[in-house]
């Protein structure tokens, strides 16, 4: 870990990055329309885990059905998820990160991380670790250049592809004050139009706000937060300690409905065979449970339940048959997701690991 009163923090974010990997398997596919999603199969349900810049000009974007992103774009290529090729890709990526001068690599994801640094000459550097990416693996990312880990994060989204840009308290609201909020790194739809009922559209608004006047609407941990972040401060901490993740999970989009209360029960159980898999691998109990159901056509309903810790694979696999019997009879579903909470080790920080199907 390494404060950074004095240095910078560089957001790396690999451009395209998934498209980018199939196109190296697949030179062939360089400047063509990609998609990649589900198995490759826009008649089955699956969706969009990403697009190259090809096919994102068609309007196809991550999340969206791979049916609808055909139609938008006829002439793609569609290719199947193949997570572990991805995996090992980003591991060579932080590897990279890693072995560049003074570098604490915090990784946020298969395709980002924040990188503290002590230099002066951040641009220089960012230039320097985008080659040394390059040569390594031959993949392109841009590089956000902030005194905040927010500002650096922002940034990445201005020297996108391939670029590099920075963001500082000097030219913050220059650049970010009169872009809406939801252009903010953690400010979704939702609460940009909840920021908007309260008559704040602009980031500009939002820095200016009483952080005690959000307190009414998002409470008092999150109100000030969104105020800071309007304003761009924040932690100016990069922290490499190894994320643990908190919960395992797995989800299933099948092609038929599930109509059956046999079907469901079996389908629930071969989720939690797969997910108790991961969560032995941990060597930690489990400590709660979460039921995700996909009802036909699109309506989603979670349910949770704590249960005593325990390791025992027979009384988790009863604990989940509860779960299932909250499910509404007679409706068809069309997804299951099953997460495993596990307690977190009293150093550990906090983190999630990628969901094998979508959680």
């Amino acid at each position: 870990m390494i404060e950074l009163r004095d240095s910078w923090v560089l957001h790396v974010d690999l451009d395209q990055f998934i498209a980018a990997v199939e196109v190296l398997r697949h030179p062939e596919l360089a400047g063509k329309p990609l998609i990649v999603g589900g198995r490759g199969d826009p008649t089955e349900r699956a969706v969009v885990s990403t697009a190259s810049y090809e096919a994102r000009a068609f309007g196809v974007g991550s999340g969206m059905p791979l049916r609808i992103a055909a139609r938008k774009a006829p002439d793609a290529v569609i290719l199947p998820v193949d997570a572990d090729t991805y995996l090992a890709a980003s591991e060579e990526v932080m590897a990279t990160l890693r072995a560049q001068p003074g570098a604490v690599v915090q990784v946020l994801g298969w395709d980002e991380a924040f990188v503290g640094v002590r230099t002066d000459d951040p641009e220089g550097y960012a230039r320097r670790l985008q080659r040394a990416v390059l040569e390594r693996t031959r993949l392109h990312c841009s590089v956000g250049i902030g005194d905040t880990l927010v500002r650096a994060k922002v940034a990445t989204g201005f020297g996108k592809p391939r670029g590099v840009f920075r963001l500082t308290a000097d030219n913050w609201l220059e650049v970010m004050g009169e872009r809406p909020t939801i252009e903010l790194w953690g400010v979704g739809s939702k609460i940009s139009r909840r920021l908007a009922g309260l008559g704040l559209t602009t980031v500009a608004e939002l820095a200016a706000a009483d952080p005690e006047g959000l307190v009414a609407e998002f409470g008092p941990k999150m109100g000030p937060w969104y105020a800071q972040l309007g304003r761009g401060d924040g932690a100016r901490v990069v922290d490499d300690t190894p994320w643990v993740a908190r919960g395992h999970s797995r989800e299933t989009t099948y092609q038929q409905d599930l109509t059956e209360p046999a079907q469901i029960e079996a389908a629930a159980l071969e989720l939690a065979a797969r997910v108790l898999e991961d969560v032995a691998a941990e060597g930690r109990p489990v400590i709660g449970l979460t039921l995700k159901v996909r009802y036909a056509p699109f309506i989603t309903k979670v349910f949770t339940k704590k249960i005593p810790e325990t390791f025992e694979r027979e009384v988790v696999l009863t604990r989940v048959l509860g779960l299932v019997g909250r499910i509404e009879p007679d409706r068809p579903i069309r997804l299951l997701g099953l997460r495993a909470e596990m307690p977190m080790p009293d150093d550990a920080r906090e983190g999630h690991t990628p969901t094998r199907g979508g959680w």
